[in-house]
This record gives C-alpha cells, structure tokens and sequence, in this order.
C-alpha cells in the first residue's frame, strides 16, 4: 500500500478503510509517467542523490510525477544542512534528504504515534543503514525540535495535521523558533477550490492554498516563492486525492517560507 494512502485510511474508520479496500482503491497504482529528466542545473549532490543505487524502482518509478530534483532545489538543501522531515514514513524524500546532507549533516524525522504499525519497522531499518537519520515518535502536540536548523520540510501532510488534531498555530511557532535566522520552512500540498478553506480536509485530503499561507506567515514567516512546479490543469479539485487515476498527478502547491534574518527570538 502507498505511504499517503496509509495516512488516509488510518484517518478513516475501520468501515470506510474496508469500503476504499472493496473498491479498489488501495491497489490503485499512481498514473505511469514519462520518464523523469533532471534539469541540467541540478546541484550535484541533489543528482548523485536521485541518481543512487540504493534508491528503490517504485520509489525511482514516482520521480517524474513528484521532481525531487527540482523540490530539492528550490528548497536550497544542501550539504551539511540539518533538517526536520515532518511524516517520513515511507522514506521517500528521507533517504534523498539523508544523501544530500551528507555525512556533516542529520534528518531528524518524525512521525505520529499511530504509523508505527505500519511504518516504525521500516522506519527503523532506514535509521540503521543512514546514520545521519533520527526517527522519533511524538505527538506533535508535544514535539520538542531541536536548534538552529536550517531547513523543515513538510510535503503533502499539512493538511493532516488538523485531521489529527494538531495545534497548528503552536506548532508553526515551534517550526519558527526551531530554524536559525534566515532558515527555510518548505511545504507541499493538495489544493483545494480557492476559497474552499478547510472544508475539503478530511472528506477529499485537500486544503485551499490560502490557509497555508495565511497560518504560516502569521507565525512570522515571510513568502519566497509559491510554486507551480507540481501544478495539473486537469485536477479539478473535487476528487479525493487517492482516487482512481489521479493519484501521483494531483494539483499541488508548493512554498519556500524563511524565517526573516532578523526574526524574533
């Protein structure tokens, strides 16, 4: 079963996970891309990372739709970088994150207390074999980051976090104090209807663009860029987004937030 549809169903009841298993759903492969091709500007150390042999097919076989090259970059990670990975189960960009930083730099994952069934095992074995990997446990609630670091990543969970009963406002704040000056805060994820709010978070697994800026920039970040990198036309934002045929090629936005240099203590 894919790592996002994990999430979805342990959002769901027993019933409804049952009733999405009966329609095929949880064996709907995402759409078969094209092959990916990095931009000739990849970084060095983002390509050797894509590029890997330790690298798995389906995770390879998910690139095109998801251009790790190009998030990577924009995200401006980068040797020695320590970063905070927010939902890795599945290691998807934690073993590219864990390759781009290098030896001198440390991923510090972490996941609610309610994958573990599914995904600690796993988890913990990446952790093994990267020893520049932490893997926690916690209630976002209560989540105590550590210092000065200089990137957060969040890709295609923030729209989980009120689904979980997450205090985004809080942990915002936390993100804000827990970069250094001038640090990044990347997120990705499925859009709603402009104008839609939080209405289609827990039925369809989408938020509208605008409460993610609105929360974060009211936590004291400042907007970088908003991209379009994973933008699809013909998502009409009413499916849920592990539907047949639209998983991996759902309409996403992505934003590079940063802390201001002279930030708030």
């Amino acid at each position: 079963m894919n790592d996002r549809l994990r999430l979805a169903c342990a959002a769901l009841s027993a019933t409804a996970f049952a009733a999405l298993s009966s329609h095929g759903i949880a064996a709907e492969p995402a759409a078969a891309p094209a092959p990916y091709v990095m931009p000739a500007s990849t970084p060095a150390p983002i390509r050797a990372a894509i590029e890997s042999a330790d690298r798995a097919a389906d995770a390879k076989a998910r690139d095109a739709n998801r251009k790790p090259a190009e998030l990577l970059t924009l995200a401006g990670i980068k040797a020695g970088d320590r970063v905070v990975e927010f939902a890795s189960f599945g290691q998807y960009f934690s073993q590219l994150l864990s390759d781009v930083v290098g030896p001198q730099g440390r991923v510090y994952m972490y996941d609610l207390p309610y994958t573990a069934q599914r995904a600690a095992a796993n988890s913990g074995a990446f952790v093994d074999k990267h020893p520049n990997t932490q893997y926690t446990l916690v209630n976002y609630n209560s989540i105590e980051l550590p210092k000065d670091v200089d990137a957060v990543v969040n890709v295609l969970y923030y729209h989980d976090l009120p689904l979980n009963n997450i205090e985004t406002a809080a942990l915002n704040a936390k993100i804000f104090q827990a970069l250094k000056p001038g640090g990044t805060f990347f997120i990705v994820d499925h859009n709603a209807a402009a104008g839609s709010g939080v209405r289609d978070i827990k039925t369809l697994h989408r938020i509208d663009p605008a409460v993610i800026k609105a929360e974060v920039t009211k936590a004291g970040f400042e907007l970088v860029e908003e991209s379009k990198l994973l933008a699809y036309a013909n998502d009409d934002h009413t499916q849920l987004v592990f539907a047949p045929g639209l998983r991996g090629m759902t309409d996403q936005s992505v934003f590079k937030f940063r802390k201001p240099s002279k930030a708030r203590k």
